[in-house]
């Protein structure tokens, strides 16, 4: 299935259109519901204060419940935006956001309103194609998770059940150890107090991917095509397969995952791999960890430069924003994988 994202922050509305979506599916709009949901911010004082509704409006590609082939075009209504915060740094570009590189590229002539299409109010059309892909797969007996793995240096629990993993998405702050989370909230809310921001990593696992997916070369590399969707979302600086930067601490013979029979099914008796050899499926679950870095868009006075001008001058942000962007990212990063998934098994 491919995607294409619509639409800017402050903008009337924001969407997708899904094409692909296999005629026939029985859509579940509820679901689709429930995943937006997971990533609106609510009433948790770690998140940003703007409230949006998100509630999605299929405009084509649905005919009485059943996706009828044609494009799926899949809209939500932006309702409370302050556009009148982000007038002081429309010639002021913010340190880490897209700001100046937009500029550049659209010539002066981007919507600067919120961060316009660079904004993390993207990720709403893109949980909402996940969630639709997410049901593509469950007829095929893929399913996908994840958990906040760290903030700010502290770690959630190890993932040694992949089963685990169905619970968290039913948390209003997805990990797998409660306690471990309460501490990565305290350390947000501490930099929230201070004007600032924190960034952190989720770790996601793909489960039912049968062996033999995807090609070494360039373009069909099962790494490869997951990082594609996942260096899409915005914020996400990294990602590892497996093991990831620990293989650099380990010899091959801690690194190597054993062979095994399961039930008549070879099996490797660890996954330091992710699920991927050669760039290709092992079956074994595929496991990533994506990194997302703080939020650019903080309260303390910070260096930029007057586009106008070309001079330097300082800049302080005022608005609405999540001082860590982490834990509503959870259901994104789902999302981004389920579409990645389909992709790989050539949906």
């Amino acid at each position: 299935m491919r995607h294409m994202i619509f639409g800017e922050s402050h903008g009337p509305a924001i969407g997708v259109v899904l094409e692909g979506v296999p005629a026939g599916l029985e859509l579940d709009l509820e679901q689709v519901q429930r995943e937006l949901d997971r990533r609106r911010p609510g009433q948790d004082p770690t998140a940003t204060a703007r409230k949006e509704a998100d509630r999605v409006e299929v405009l084509s590609g649905i005919f009485e419940g059943k996706a009828t082939g044609a494009p799926l075009a899949m809209v939500i209504r932006n309702t409370d935006q302050h556009s009148k915060d982000y007038e002081p740094l429309r010639y002021t570009p913010r340190p880490g956001h897209g700001d100046y590189a937009g500029f550049v590229k659209s010539r002066g002539c981007q919507d600067w309103r919120g961060g316009g299409h660079f904004s993390g109010r993207l990720t709403a059309p893109l949980t909402a194609a996940g969630a639709v892909a997410r049901q593509v797969l469950a007829r095929k007996g893929v399913w996908v998770a994840a958990h906040i793995s760290s903030i700010y240096g502290i770690c959630d629990a190890p993932l040694d059940d992949l089963e685990a993993l169905k619970a968290v998405a039913g948390k209003s702050f997805p990990v797998l150890s409660d306690a471990k989370g309460e501490e990565m909230r305290q350390a947000i809310l501490e930099a929230k107090e201070q004007q600032d921001s924190v960034g952190g990593a989720i770790e996601c696992a793909v489960c039912g991917l049968p062996a033999g997916l995807g090609a070494p070369d360039f373009g069909c590399n099962v790494e490869g095509i997951f990082a594609q969707y996942l260096f899409a979302v915005p914020a996400v600086k990294g990602v590892d397969f497996g093991a990831g930067a620990a293989f650099s601490l380990m010899r091959g013979s801690e690194a190597n995952d054993p062979f095994a029979v399961e039930e008549g099914r070879v099996v490797t008796t660890t996954n330091y791999a992710g699920g991927i050899n050669g760039g290709i499926t092992n079956g074994m679950p595929v496991v990533f960890e994506a990194t997302i870095r703080p939020t650019p868009s903080i309260s303390l006075p910070q260096q930029s430069v007057d586009l106008r001008t070309g001079e330097e001058t300082e800049i302080e942000i005022r608005g609405r924003h999540d001082p860590c962007i982490v834990p509503r990212a959870v259901p994104v990063i789902e999302a981004a994988a389920a579409l990645a998934a389909c992709a790989v098994l050539g949906i």
